[in-house]
């Protein structure tokens, strides 16, 4: 789940999650099509037995897949450049006869093996509002190609769909917040004020707000499975992409031969309440992972007091500092409150390294390092006009806010961490001020079922780091208790989406879609802690 700007990946080969990720120059033409297309039947050629996936236009129903250009992408993607591509043109709500059609960009990036098995993985990105093309590099850097072709297509709304529904002024409002009280009434104006600037210009240009979702995704991806003429394929969800599995696994789990979860965020638990449980996990995991290693605990002692008492300190009494970031000689001003330090902390637990030193230095007066890597953060113009905002507000605002409190968040802020102020609690981490956005954002409400526990005998690979912040580990086991055929596996020292940071991690996701029943899980013996910074 990533709301807001990611953080960069802990060592030199890790990569971004989100919109900051390396993303590339697209070709796709947009514009929306008049009317949904009405066939009842598979039309034009079908793939001939060995022919690539992707290489023929077909309808199936109101879905049609048509080759073509690579979807548009920020920068460009060395491992597109074989990929096969094209778009998937659907109705927008799926529930309304008259609805007009949308399109999706497609990238299939090819096996390395000269023979592919036949059944292709797919990607399912995060967020909710990252785009899937987008993180084709992510994808092959953890082996999903070695033997199989890897489906990666714009979920509806995100960067390169048509039409993609991007937010460039909340973009610019959340790098703007640094330089305010993180979680002041002021603040939750103007964000609100931002949030419905947004939605009414996506209004005007007539999009139906109500159809960005679980339920609408789900359906695109079983009618692109049918469109590409694929008879089973396998399912990769990171992050949020693992809330859109679950849901596909229960709405259309037809061809799904197994399915790979990874940084769970189940749609039964989603909310805010949830979201401090999981933070309370992730840093708690880290900051024993302090404790238990002599050098770092003789040098930082009682590391997680000494962050509970910052949060209060700091949310009393917020410190005011200026900071440069990359790419601008302009300072940038930086205020660190408590709701500052502890959604700075949700997304350092990726560079888990320097948590220790960095607490400790503002424990001691000295702002820059946590100010420098907040601004940094949040600031990065790579992160402008790329997420989907219509996405994430879709999913939040139709399926999360309607079924919890608007309280949610207090009590379980309270619940997890009662040192910390009523203001501090009040807001979830990286969901701040989600129930007046929600309330702005102004969409029905989904049918409650679309919360409902997935039970399941598809095998699957329910994947977790046990430094993640975001979706917590014991997510892993919760989806298990009704998927009969699950693995479940918690990547010891690794952040939100291990795939992106553990080799072991991608040696056993590897060998899970090479054996389901019998993924290699041995490299877990050898994993040892990260080597904490230590100041001099």
């Amino acid at each position: 789940m990533t709301r807001h700007h990611p953080p960069p990946r802990r060592r030199t080969v890790r990569r971004l999650l989100g919109p900051s990720a390396g993303i590339a120059a697209g070709l796709l033409v947009t514009g929306l099509l008049a009317a949904p297309s009405r066939a009842q039947a598979p039309t034009d050629a079908s793939p001939g037995p060995g022919a690539p996936i992707g290489t023929t236009a077909r309808t199936v129903g109101d879905a049609r897949f048509t080759p073509g250009p690579c979807p548009k992408t920020v920068e460009p993607i060395e491992e597109l450049k074989e990929a096969r591509c094209g778009t998937l043109t659907v109705p927008e709500n799926r529930a309304e006869p008259s609805s007009r059609t949308i399109r999706l960009g497609v990238a299939i990036v090819p096996a390395v093996a000269d023979t592919p098995r036949p059944d292709p993985i797919v990607w399912l990105a995060g967020g909710p509002g990252d785009d899937a093309v987008g993180e084709a590099k992510m994808a092959v850097d953890g082996g999903l190609n070695r033997d199989r072709d890897v489906i990666l297509m714009s979920q509806r709304g995100t960067y390169s769909a048509d039409p993609e529904l991007l937010c460039p002024n909340v973009d610019q409002f959340n790098g703007q917040v640094v330089g305010l009280v993180y979680d002041a009434p002021s603040t939750e104006r103007l964000h609100v004020e931002a949030t419905k600037a947004c939605r009414d210009k996506l209004a005007a240009r007539g999009v139906d707000l109500s159809a960005y979702n679980d339920t609408q995704s789900a359906a695109d991806y079983a009618d692109l499975r049918t469109a590409l003429g694929v008879k089973q394929w396998n399912l990769y969800g990171i992050s949020y992409g693992t809330h859109l599995a679950l849901v596909s696994m229960r709405l259309h789990p037809e061809g799904l031969r197994s399915v790979g979860i990874d940084g769970i965020l189940p749609p039964s638990r989603s909310g805010s309440a949830a979201t401090w449980s999981s933070f309370r996990q992730g840093v708690d995991g880290l900051f024993k992972a302090c404790a238990d290693q002599p050098a770092c605990n003789e040098r930082y002692p009682n590391l997680r007091g000494t962050f509970e008492k910052l949060v209060g300190d700091l949310e009393a009494k917020p410190v005011t500092t200026t900071v440069t970031v990359p790419g601008s000689d302009k300072p940038v001003k930086v205020v660190i409150d408590g709701g500052t330090l502890v959604n700075w902390l949700t997304s350092a637990t990726h560079t888990a390294e320097a948590v220790p030193r960095s607490i400790d230095e503002l424990a001691n007066g000295d702002p820059q390092r946590i100010a420098q890597q907040w601004a940094g953060w949040r600031t990065n113009p790579k992160g402008i006009g790329v997420v989907s905002h219509g996405l994430a507000y879709g999913v939040f605002c139709s399926e999360w806010t309607p079924y919890e409190s608007k309280d949610a968040a207090l009590q379980g802020g309270q619940k997890e961490f009662p040192s910390f102020p009523a203001s501090v609690q009040a807001q979830a981490p990286l969901l701040t001020f989600l129930h007046p956005d929600c309330d702005a954002w102004n969409i029905p409400a989904a049918e409650r079922s679309i919360r409902d526990v997935t039970t399941s005998d598809i095998p699957t690979l329910a994947l977790s780091g046990a430094f993640d912040a975001q979706t917590g580990a014991d997510n892993g086991p919760y989806v298990a208790r009704t998927l009969s055929k699950a693995e479940v596996v918690t990547i010891p020292y690794e952040p939100h989406v291990v795939i992106a940071t553990s080799k072991c991690a991608q040696e056993i996701v590897v060998s899970f879609f090479e054996t389901p029943d019998a993924p290699k899980t041995e490299c877990l013996k050898g994993l040892e802690a990260p080597a904490f910074e230590i100041a001099p």
